[in-house]
């Protein structure tokens, strides 16, 4: 599969050879296909090669393992010919002290990537707004999701593509359920509040640990998050422990859970919104058991 390196996308040039690392691509682009085709992120008639405008994507790029990661695995989608549409990455500079500006730009020259950077001080707006003790991630979140959606509409992209991976989307889970009191996660697609954009995350049934191993092996330089990794007793870092915790008693675990999450029966959980219990009745086919 990986032989042919013919006017290969340099992102993808001077992979590793090894027998492991061609089975962790592999798996890795396996995996993105997957999500790609089992959520419909790619429009039906696009994948079929009918004419039309081609989407354009907006590849959102912190510089952290898994967007480095997604970058990359979209790209190699792109050169087999098996995903339709333009890429554009976009960095957004929050003005964090001490972070390498000239990395990204640098990198993505090299790689030959159409890209973006953009400057935005939310960093001194999340200092002043958050109280002292208090963890940033929600407003740090919630200014970085709107700035992407403007560029994302002045570069005319139909979506803007996430990063996050299948452990994001199982810890978002839990969070959710212990602090939010709800059963709800990340979902792989969505369209946003204004309905214009679609968000998604195309990495959803990759593990982070992949993520790791692919980024470290392609030697991709990795800028890490100070700004929320200098706080400590983050409820996401707990949950984290949690899980590694169980995965480790039993190794899997973390997919079984993440594959429950596609398994869901209405009928056996408690939100009448969801499953009429009122208007169940004696002889009511489809319930028992499911």
């Amino acid at each position: 599969m990986f032989d042919n390196t013919d006017d290969i996308h340099p992102l993808l040039a001077n992979a590793p050879s090894s027998t492991e690392f061609k089975k962790l691509r592999k798996r890795i682009i396996r995996n993105v296909r997957e999500a790609i085709d089992q959520y419909g992120m790619v429009a039906p008639e696009a994948r079929e090669g009918k004419s039309g405008p081609v989407a354009k994507w907006m590849v959102a790029l912190s510089g952290g393992k898994d967007s480095y990661t997604l970058l990359a695995v979209l790209y190699e989608l792109k050169w087999r010919g098996l995903l339709p549409v333009e890429l554009l990455a976009v960095n957004l500079d929050q003005g964090q002290p001490g972070f390498p500006a000239t990395v990204l730009p640098a990198f993505l020259e090299k790689m030959q990537v159409p890209h973006r950077i953009e400057y935005q001080d939310t960093y001194s707006i999340v200092k002043d707004k958050v109280p002292q003790g208090r963890t940033y991630c929600a407003l740090c979140s919630r200014l970085r999701r709107g700035n992407l959606y403007r560029i994302a509409r002045e570069e005319g992209c139909s979506a803007v593509v996430l990063g996050h991976h299948r452990d994001d989307i199982l810890e978002t889970f839990f969070l959710n359920l212990f602090h939010g009191s709800r059963l709800a996660t990340m979902p792989p697609k969505l369209v946003n509040e204004e309905g214009d954009l679609f968000v998604l995350r195309p990495l959803a049934h990759v593990a982070e640990e992949d993520c790791a191993k692919f980024a470290t092996g392609m030697g991709y330089p990795i800028i890490p998050c100070d700004l929320c990794g200098s706080q400590d007793g983050l409820q996401r870092q707990q949950v984290k422990a949690m899980l590694d915790e169980w995965e480790r008693r039993s190794p899997g675990r973390r997919q079984k859970m993440f594959r429950a999450l596609s398994n869901s029966r209405p009928s056996h959980l408690l939100d009448p919104a969801l499953f009429d219990f009122a208007g169940l009745a004696l002889g009511t086919p489809g319930t028992i058991g499911e």
